[in-house]
């Protein structure tokens, strides 16, 4: 009876969430949307190198920790869903989705967790949600989280639209959140954090976030090799002219040179920018972008 009152009587972040791997990049993310305040702080469990875990229903916050550090020693998800289970007397309420950096997953949903609850486990990914409107949104997670391609970052989020298109939480929208890291991969390359974004009370989280990933992706993310554009004279004259409209560049003229070159370099400091900072006479379709509309 005590139990029962405990569960009755703490919030639980009854939510869907993704635990996927990119074993070509070697990220490793956990994305996630609840009818619940600050899900990030709770759910999502992340180590380069090691793995993702996503602990909800009834969460029990052990489960992130302790299970990294068995994913760390080499054990299976399947194995470490079994390891953390097993001496758990509350697992009926848990939910939790496994991956490890090769891309194995498994995930457990139990059987108090409030319907609908389930999960789904695939090469690179688990899918899983309790409180939803039904299968279909589970379902959905995985369809979109398995045909996107690009960043692992864009195929989490396009997970969770599907996810929220498909009916999501029934009780509806609070916070959404993103966790994702790669060797490295932090801002300057002295940690692993590489993608850390929290919507923690919104109307439409999901949307914020990818609003806010946008944003995330043109201040740290290294272009893509198909968003890079060789500066011919056409391109540079543009460049020249949207300096000039910033204020960046005051020197006659409208030959890309080395001033102007110098030009851009300044500007793109200053806005943030100098993680896309090129020297091979190049530019990408963000910092391209950015100049354009600020010179707008």
């Amino acid at each position: 009876m005590a139990a029962a009152h405990r569960r009755m009587s703490l919030p639980q972040p009854s939510t869907f969430s993704v635990v996927a791997a990119d074993v070509r990049t070697g990220e490793v993310g956990v994305a996630v949307q609840s009818k619940f305040l600050s899900v990030g702080a709770i759910v999502p469990w992340v180590r380069a190198g090691v793995g993702a875990i996503a602990t909800q229903a009834f969460a029990n916050t052990a489960y992130g920790p302790l299970g990294l550090a068995r994913l760390q020693a080499g054990e299976a998800p399947q194995e470490v869903l079994s390891a953390l289970l097993g001496p758990d007397a509350g697992r009926e309420d848990r939910q939790i989705g496994i991956v490890d950096a090769s891309g194995r997953a498994a995930n457990f949903t139990g059987s108090s967790c409030i319907d609908w609850a389930g999960g789904i486990a695939g090469a690179g990914f688990a899918a899983q949600g309790n409180c939803l409107a039904g299968s279909a949104v589970v379902e959905a997670l995985a369809a979109a989280f398995t045909a996107s391609t690009g960043h692992l970052a864009d195929r989490l989020v396009a997970a969770l639209r599907a996810g929220q298109a498909a009916g999501g939480d029934k009780r509806g929208q609070q916070s959404a959140a993103l966790l994702i890291e790669r060797p490295g991969g932090g801002y300057a390359g002295f940690n692993d954090r590489y993608v850390d974004l929290r919507i923690d009370d919104h109307v439409a989280p999901i949307e914020e976030l990818a609003r806010v990933l946008e944003l995330h992706k043109l201040y740290c993310f290294a272009p893509m090799p198909d968003e890079v554009l060789e500066i011919d004279e056409a391109l540079g004259r543009e460049i020249v002219r949207e300096l000039r409209r910033v204020g960046a560049l005051a020197v006659p003229g409208d030959a890309f040179d080395d001033g102007a070159r110098a030009a851009l370099v300044a500007f793109m400091h200053v806005e943030n920018l100098e993680n896309r900072v090129r020297s091979d006479g190049r530019i990408d379709r963000q910092t391209l972008g950015y100049l354009r509309a600020h010179a707008r």
